[in-house]
């Protein structure tokens, strides 16, 4: 039975990172473009139909978020996840990684060290480096392509941390933290003081047998904590930059919002408060579908590689659409695995070291697309595998 994510949809030529940034980036651009984190699925039609009402009024002025922005916000989080926000909780922000930076600038000063985990989402390490901030990185441990968190060396770092940055889901090796886990992250936090910026864009994105759980819904840790969600990765509208913060603890609120209102950047997008809100309120039933279509995706995967390449090993996938693979096992420099990738099997696929050096020999694969182009990458790469076996 088909689905509508079976669909193909051309998005060359539209302006598209993912499409048309591969000549100047890959060198090439006949590539089945599977690396950056957006999905090749059309939005839910009541996402369509909110923004096709927006544009039959033809006034694009300054935007004011309404009550409907806010209640969709809050009635979310406590539908997802059991959270309840208020309304004098939320910051509306272009994007998380402008909330990022926005938290490393009004919570640390220059020189402050900021800690991250690796390997992850490079724009955490940009955010850090590009602010004159210390960057402190606490390597995730790999045992046998499952990872953990290093808890003496992620303590020890928080020692000398004003602000601890947290992907939840992590990307790019997409482990969704357990409560117990998470407990544990805030309670080290709390104990040495450490503001937490908790990333929780894949929030909605989450396989069977896992649950995602908001940091700051656990215990007392919304005194510390900053969370960042969009409905930009779930509902695949990164291209309208709408994004907010939660944030509990007044002071955190105040000087973050302070700096979002000095540098102009909470008027937002006509589309994109247009969009959140038919995502969260409308367009459940959308994601449950997409799920569903995710889900036979993440099993093509781990029984293909299982079956037909077992020396290419994948990380447990529990949350977000991204892949971690493994290529260690072809024994290349990162600049022959590239090479073979894109000029053997004509893929794009998002280089580890990005991440982070313990992504040295790993690609991270952007199953969010048609299955069909899923398959004839899983393809090219079994044809390519036979040169190194």
């Amino acid at each position: 039975m088909s689905s509508r994510f079976d669909i193909i949809y051309n998005r060359r030529g539209s302006g598209c990172f993912k499409y048309d940034a591969l000549k100047m980036l890959y060198g090439k651009d006949d590539l089945l473009s599977l690396w950056v984190a957006d999905m090749d699925f059309a939005v839910s039609d009541q996402i369509q139909e909110a923004l096709a009402a927006r544009l039959n009024h033809p006034v694009f002025g300054y935007n004011l978020r309404l009550d409907d922005f806010y209640e969709a916000v809050i009635n979310w989080q406590q539908r997802r996840f059991g959270w309840q926000v208020a309304r004098s909780e939320i910051i509306a922000v272009p994007g998380i990684v402008p909330g990022i930076i926005l938290s490393i600038l009004s919570l640390t000063n220059p020189g402050d060290g900021v800690l991250i985990q690796t390997p992850v989402y490079r724009p955490f390490q940009d955010a850090v480096n590009d602010h004159g901030r210390r960057l402190i990185c606490s390597a995730l441990l790999n045992e046998n392509g499952c990872y953990r968190i290093d808890w003496q060396d992620f303590e020890l770092k928080l020692k000398e941390a004003r602000l601890f940055i947290l992907c939840s889901p992590h990307n790019p090796v997409s482990r969704v933290w357990s409560r117990e886990e998470l407990i544990r992250i805030g309670e080290l936090c709390s104990k040495y003081k450490v503001r937490v910026f908790s990333d929780e864009i894949h929030q909605d994105i989450v396989y069977a047998g896992h649950q995602h759980i908001p940091l700051a819904s656990l215990q007392d840790f919304q005194d510390i904590c900053i969370t960042g969600i969009s409905p930009s990765k779930s509902f695949n509208v990164a291209g309208l930059a709408t994004a907010v913060l939660l944030v509990s603890n007044p002071e955190l609120f105040t000087r973050v919002n302070d700096l979002n209102q000095k540098m102009h950047l909470y008027l937002g997008n006509s589309f994109g408060i247009r969009a959140l809100i038919a995502a969260y309120r409308d367009s459940e039933p959308w994601l449950c579908e997409l799920l569903a279509y995710l889900e036979e995706n993440r099993k093509l995967i781990m029984d293909f590689l299982g079956s037909e390449l077992p020396d290419i090993k994948l990380s447990p996938i529990e949350g977000s659409y991204l892949a971690w693979l493994d290529f260690r096992a072809w024994d290349l420099e990162e600049s022959q695995l590239q090479a073979a990738l894109v000029q053997k099997a004509r893929l794009a696929l998002d280089p580890g070291e990005k991440f982070g050096v313990e992504g040295s020999g790993f690609q991270r694969l952007n199953f969010g697309c048609p299955r069909s182009i899923l398959m004839e990458a899983l393809d090219r790469l079994k044809t390519l595998a036979k040169d190194y076996k």
